[in-house]
């Protein structure tokens, strides 16, 4: 076997085949999620619940827990997500790009705090802490669902959260076997410093109505 091919992917020797289409189609379900999302298309919840909910399934067999509640929390703000961005505050107009008030950013704040305490509380109660990645696992974990969160209330700060978390999880996921996985977080990165400016041009937009394809 080629030592780079053995280097990349010589971790999914003992997987079962299904795992590994699964992991492919959560993934390529998880990338076309990203990219609607910097379109500022609705279908990025639609794609992103068949991503969360394959990773949940998958992440549950590889037992890790603090992967698996960040898909977990995905899912449920994917549906509270498709809400928000499909409602109308006006007759003509849906729920618009905006920046965080204060006190969106004093809950964003309580929300990282919290995350923090309850992955910390499920890590410990399972006896997880047996590794340097489940600390960096509760940040990203804190990260991303702050990051979440705004997205679903559509605050452009949502890609500030977003990319710090997926900048992590490149060296994260690849150090726990997961290559598939790293690499996807690797588009993530550039996506979301696109996903940044493309929302901040629409921001910036007089006529920016909040509609979506």
């Amino acid at each position: 076997m080629n030592p780079i091919f053995e280097f990349l992917f010589g971790q999914y020797e003992g997987y079962a085949t299904h795992q590994i289409v699964l992991e492919i189609t959560a993934v390529l379900f998880g990338l076309a999620s990203s990219l609607f999302s910097m379109k500022n298309s609705i279908w990025v919840y639609p794609t992103g619940i068949v991503s969360t909910s394959i990773f949940v399934y998958l992440l549950w067999q590889w037992g890790l827990l603090g992967d698996l509640i960040i898909n977990g929390y995905y899912f449920i703000m994917s549906v509270y997500g498709w809400y928000i961005w499909t409602r109308k505050v006006t007759p003509t107009r849906y729920t618009p790009i905006s920046k965080t008030t204060k006190k969106e950013q004093y809950i964003s704040a309580g929300i990282f705090a919290g995350t923090l305490l309850f992955i910390y509380a499920v890590y410990d109660f399972f006896e997880k802490w047996t590794s340097w990645t489940a600390y960096v696992d509760t940040l990203t974990t804190a990260l991303f669902f702050v990051g979440m969160w705004l997205l679903a209330k559509r605050k452009i700060e949502n890609w500030l959260f977003l990319l710090a978390g997926n900048i992590i999880s490149v060296p994260l996921y690849f150090y726990k076997g997961y290559t598939i996985s790293s690499m996807l977080y690797i588009i993530f990165v550039f996506i979301s410093i696109a996903g940044y400016f493309a929302w901040k041009k629409r921001l910036n937009n007089p006529q920016e109505t909040g509609i979506i394809a």
